[in-house]
Order: structure tokens, then C-alpha cells, then sequence
């Protein structure tokens, strides 16, 4: 799930106080966004911290990028087509494929949404979740291992059936608490997780042009799933949305807001996993492919400040789609910091 939402439980009234402030206009009724349900794959926090998580998921899975692609020297040829590491046109065509899988697996879950209920959408999540987390923690964790306890055969084969363990544990817990918890913190640990290790991934299999083209093709998506009516991303938040209000008071709202007279209350917001996730793929894959650690920290500075002014224009929209702004700020400023520093000789 891509996109940026206002999230707020309460709706403020206008504050009408003529004797303060005689000759402005009185304020703008602020209108709460519809509670989206817990188990959606977003993380819920505050309009001021937003970039918190962001910088959380760029550092660890970078991190973890680093540690498995030039410290332990894994190099993966991702891709349904191999050879794309070779040959530009191969990694165009597993980009577009990546793009393209995407793109018929959202129809998918919309369709099982609408003829199930929006409830199905949980179990989806929730066992996707489940399994990318034992995977790619046994992946991670199997880098980690290696690099600590190379020198020790033995020692290294007991702690990987531990970690083995450990995968499954940590995979059933955390599903468990995604079906039964409402806790929040619980649910933002478990998109910050997923998140990172899904990001890191893509960062170090993918080849440049695959990366460029997934993420170029994804934010193209991302804008039709989440603006246009028949969307995606926006029929699940308006199914969602359904049993929270009328259609004659979604109307209204949208025409006060037409009217100015009204603004929806950005004080919390929720980042999709999706966005998490391509914005650490992007910051990966511009530390490893450049191995310059200046290029990753200008590119996320890059994604902060488009997630920014993505979040600016929330106050006139129920839910924006978050990774357009930001991931063509950070491709461009990826390659042209990467192209000046190359020209420096740093």
C-alpha cells in the first residue's frame, strides 16, 4: 500500500472569535479524516514527525544493504529475467514485468475485497507480512551470522538453526499481533520491519535499470491507484470508509472544501508500508551502486523534503499518493550528485 492519508479520530468545530480577530476572516471548520482500519499496512504518526520513520528504514536497510552486498560480497541477479545486471534492456523488461505484476496483484485484492468484504484484505496482509518476515530475517540474519562467526564452522551452523527458530517464532508472533492487537506501537514496529528488510532486498538485487524503471513505473501507478476514482488504493479507502459515513456527508465535505470553507486536519498522518519501502529500496540501492555514502544521505534528504510537500497538501485531500514527489526528487538528486561527485574524483 503507496500512499500518504490524514488520519484523525475527532472532528474541531470552527473557533469563531470576532473580538480577537476583527478584520480576518474566521477560521476554516477542520474535518477529521475517516479512521482507516488498524490492520492496513500504514504507519500512524504525527504531521511533525513523519520523517522519523522514513529516516528510521533508509538507515537500518541501508545498513543491511551494505553488510550483505559489500561486506559479505552477496550479489544477487534479481529479476524474472536473468542477466539484468549485463544488459540494460533485460533490466527495462524485468522492471516493466516487477511493474506490471504490481499493478494486476492490486486489482486483485480489490476484487477479493469487494466481493468478500474489506475484512479479507487482512489476512492478505497479514500472511504476506507473516512470510516476508521469516524469510528475510533468516536472509538478514544468515549476512550477520556469517560475517561474526565465519571463522567458526560449528559454531556458525548451531546459531543458523537458532536463527531458523527464531524466524518462525518471531514470524508467528508477529502475526498473531497482527490479527488480535490494536496496539499502535505494535503495528508501526511491525510496518518499520517489514518495510526495511523488503527495501534493503530490492536495493541490493535489483540492477540500476530495473530499480530506476520499477520505481519510475510505481509511481506512475501510484498516482492512477490513488487519484483516480476507480483506483485501487482509492476504492479501498472508500470501501473502507463506507461504514463511517454517509455519501451525502462525503459530498458536503468535499464541498466545503471546494468552497474554502473547510480543510481536513493534518495533525496525523498515515505512510504507507509501500511508500517505506521503495523510498529505503532507492537510498540502498544509491549507497551500494555508488558506494558513496554522501550520495545516500543527499537522496534521502531528497525523500524527506518531497514527502513534505506531499503532506502540504493534504489539508485539501483525504489521501495523496506518496511516492511521485519523492522518488523523482531522490532519482534526480541521486544521479546528479552522483554524477558531480564521479566528476570530483570523491
Amino acid at each position: 500500500m503507496s500512499d500518504i492519508i490524514n488520519n484523525s479520530g475527532k472532528k474541531i468545530s470552527d473557533s469563531h472569535e470576532n473580538d480577537d480577530k476583527k478584520s480576518s476572516e474566521s477560521e476554516k471548520e477542520l474535518l477529521s479524516k475517516d479512521v482507516i482500519p488498524h490492520f492496513f499496512p500504514t504507519y500512524r504518526i504525527k504531521r511533525n514527525l513523519y520523517p522519523v520513520p522514513i529516516i528510521i528504514v533508509v538507515v537500518f536497510a541501508g545498513i543491511l544493504a551494505y553488510l550483505t552486498y559489500s561486506i559479505a560480497d552477496v550479489k544477487i541477479d534479481g529479476g524474472y529475467i536473468p542477466g539484468g545486471s549485463s544488459d540494460p534492456f533485460i533490466a527495462l523488461v524485468n522492471g516493466i514485468l516487477f511493474t506490471g505484476i504490481a499493478v494486476i496483484s492490486a486489482f486483485i485484492m480489490i476484487y477479493f475485497a469487494k466481493k468478500k468484504g474489506i475484512h479479507v484484505l487482512k489476512y492478505i496482509f497479514g500472511f504476506s507480512f507473516g512470510l516476508i518476515c521469516f524469510l528475510l530475517t533468516i536472509f538478514f540474519g544468515d549476512i550477520i551470522l556469517w560475517l561474526i562467526l565465519r571463522s567458526n564452522a560449528i559454531l556458525y551452523n548451531i546459531s543458523n538453526l537458532i536463527l531458523t527458530i527464531f524466524s518462525a517464532f518471531l514470524s508467528i508472533l508477529m502475526l498473531y499481533r497482527y490479527f488480535t492487537s490494536y496496539s499502535l506501537v505494535t503495528k508501526n514496529m511491525f510496518i518499520l520491519y517489514i518495510g526495511l528488510l523488503t527495501g534493503a532486498l530490492m536495493g541490493i538485487v535489483m540492477p540500476l535499470w530495473t530499480t530506476l524503471t520499477i520505481l519510475i513505473g510505481i509511481s506512475l501507478w501510484d498516482i492512477f491507484a490513488v487519484l483516480y476514482k476507480k483506483g485501487p488504493i482509492k476504492e479501498m479507502i472508500d470501501l473502507a470508509s463506507e461504514a463511517m459515513s454517509s455519501p451525502a456527508e462525503r459530498i458536503e465535505e468535499k464541498e466545503k472544501i471546494k468552497q474554502g470553507m473547510a480543510e481536513y486536519d493534518t495533525a496525523k498522518l498515515e505512510i504507507g508500508i509501500g511508500d517505506l519501502v521503495f523510498y529505503s529500496m532507492l537510498t540502498s540501492s544509491a549507497l551500494i551502486l555508488s558506494d558513496n555514502l554522501i550520495i545516500m544521505i543527499l537522496t534521502a534528504i531528497a525523500i524527506i523534503i518531497g514527502t513534505g510537500l506531499t503532506i502540504s497538501g493534504l489539508n485539501r485531500n483525504k489521501i495523496l499518493p506518496g511516492l511521485p514527489i519523492s522518488i523523482f526528487l531522490g532519482i534526480a538528486t541521486m544521479l546528479i550528485s552522483w554524477r558531480i561527485i564521479t566528476l570530483l574524483g570523491f
